[in-house]
């Protein structure tokens, strides 16, 4: 059986089964609550947007039988434990929730919980049992970080076609993002990269990995994105722009910022999912039941006034593939 009609079946036995609660039952309320290491994804903001809209298409309307609690780490990821645990005593009946340390919090205090992104690869993290059957209480999207290596590469490749040397940007505090740091690695040496590894694990080390590039200048950035790198995203951006060096980020965010250019994961989408297999456990599913999901779209975003301002060259030829084009 192909994995969508899979998904398709095993959504509607959960929907099918009798005793299970859902958006028609009378007077049931259903909490929701969103865990992130940087700012809080609130009803107002576009992830939460997202959340909302979907949920409403399915049922679950804000103000009649949806509350929504938003809590964010700001960047001191310490502070995730007690945001969960706060949202635990609210009785919530299910998270979304951004990147691994979070998940890994979550997992803890043993909340159900769906993962929006950032969470890397669930099982070699040791987060989920297997993408088909997670087990515990969560589910969510996964991440395919060794073909998007190799296609970031390429992509920083074709602006700059004299590129032997990447620097790249991560959080060694983040088991999750290491490894996606691995998996970029790897990719760069099948295609005859040098790898410049600057791992850091709090601001100040970003003046050290500005120093060792000026000392030994990379011929492109490749950033893997958590909340540290996200918080610091604007320094990347103008020590880039100061040295004219290509980089490319994980996500369309970053290009909207002022980053060169990103490809990654369509955000929307993420969400959008994300929302779907809260609906799912909200009418009952078991969320270790639920496979975690891949991304189905991933675009190309440049942004053409940074390339402009930093002196960079874009190929009509990459112009032409991108999805989106900011001017």
């Amino acid at each position: 059986m192909k994995r969508r009609a899979f998904l398709a079946v095993l959504g509607g036995a959960a929907l099918a089964r009798p005793d299970m609660a859902s958006a028609d039952t009378p007077g049931r309320v259903y909490r929701l609550g969103t865990v992130t290491p940087i700012a809080p994804v609130t009803a107002e903001s576009r992830g939460g947007q997202i959340l909302i809209k979907v949920l409403e298409e399915r049922g679950f309307k804000l103000g009649r039988n949806l509350t929504f609690e938003a809590r964010g780490a700001l960047g001191d990821v310490a502070m995730l434990p007690a945001l969960i645990a706060e949202l635990k005593a609210k009785n919530v009946d299910a998270i979304v929730i951004i990147g691994y340390p979070t998940a890994m919090a979550a997992k803890a205090a043993g909340i159900t919980t769906v993962a929006a992104s950032g969470v890397g690869d669930p099982v070699e993290t040791k987060l989920i049992e297997s993408l088909a059957h997670p087990g515990g209480k969560i589910t969510g999207i996964s991440d395919v970080a060794a073909t998007l290596s190799a296609k970031r590469l390429s992509l920083l490749k074709e602006v700059s076609p004299k590129l032997t040397k990447v620097a790249m940007l991560w959080n060694k505090d983040d088991l999750g993002m290491t490894m996606r740091y691995q998996a970029s690695a790897k990719a760069a040496q099948a295609l005859g990269l040098t790898v410049q590894a600057l791992g850091v694990r709090e601001p100040d080390d970003f003046n050290e990995a500005f120093s060792a590039m000026n000392d030994d200048l990379p011929d492109g950035i490749l950033m893997v994105a958590d909340a540290l790198t996200i918080l610091n995203r604007e320094r990347v951006f103008e020590f880039a722009a100061a040295r004219k060096l290509p980089a490319i980020y994980e996500f369309d965010e970053f290009a909207r910022d002022g980053g060169l250019m990103s490809y990654g994961a369509d955000s929307s989408e993420s969400f959008e999912r994300a929302a779907a297999l809260v609906a799912r456990i909200f009418n009952g599913a078991n969320p270790g039941d639920l496979p975690f999901e891949l991304p189905t779209r991933y675009p190309l975003v440049i942004n053409l006034k940074t390339a402009k301002t930093t002196g960079l060259e874009i190929p009509p030829t990459l112009l032409a593939l991108a999805d989106e084009v900011i001017e």
